[in-house]
């Protein structure tokens, strides 16, 4: 008997369901719900091609937080700390370029500048 252990200990997700994370089952479950309820909903209104791309546009969002992950981050927190950090606290960078060689010498420059214009008169 063989029990196979990630190279990584924190990188260890259990299986419940069909190979699955229980959170990627609840999610998987949650995307069918909502493509049949999508379904069911708009049949009635319209086309059958127009129904199936509706169901499919409306499950992925929710198939996709259970599975995306992104620096070790789930995708709702990866969502919040994005929005958060562009829409809750956005900041401006002004870019005001300064010539520090030019800064640290002002004085002497200036010295130098009216020692040639008393020369030269």
């Amino acid at each position: 008997m063989e029990v196979k252990i990630n190279r990584e200990i924190r990188n260890y997700t259990e299986s419940m369901f069909f190979g699955l994370s229980m959170r990627q089952s609840v999610f998987s479950l949650l995307a069918i719900v909502v493509a049949v309820g999508l379904y069911f909903f708009l049949k009635p209104y319209v086309g059958t091609e127009t129904v199936s791309w509706m169901c499919i546009l409306g499950a992925a969002p929710f198939a996709a937080l259970g599975f995306i992950g992104y620096h070790g981050m789930t995708a709702e927190k990866f969502l919040w700390v994005w929005g958060r950090s562009e829409l809750l606290e956005p900041r401006q960078f002004k870019c005001v370029p300064t010539n520090i060689y030019y800064e640290a010498l002002k004085g002497s420059i200036a010295a130098h500048e009216k020692e040639v214009l008393n020369t030269c008169d």
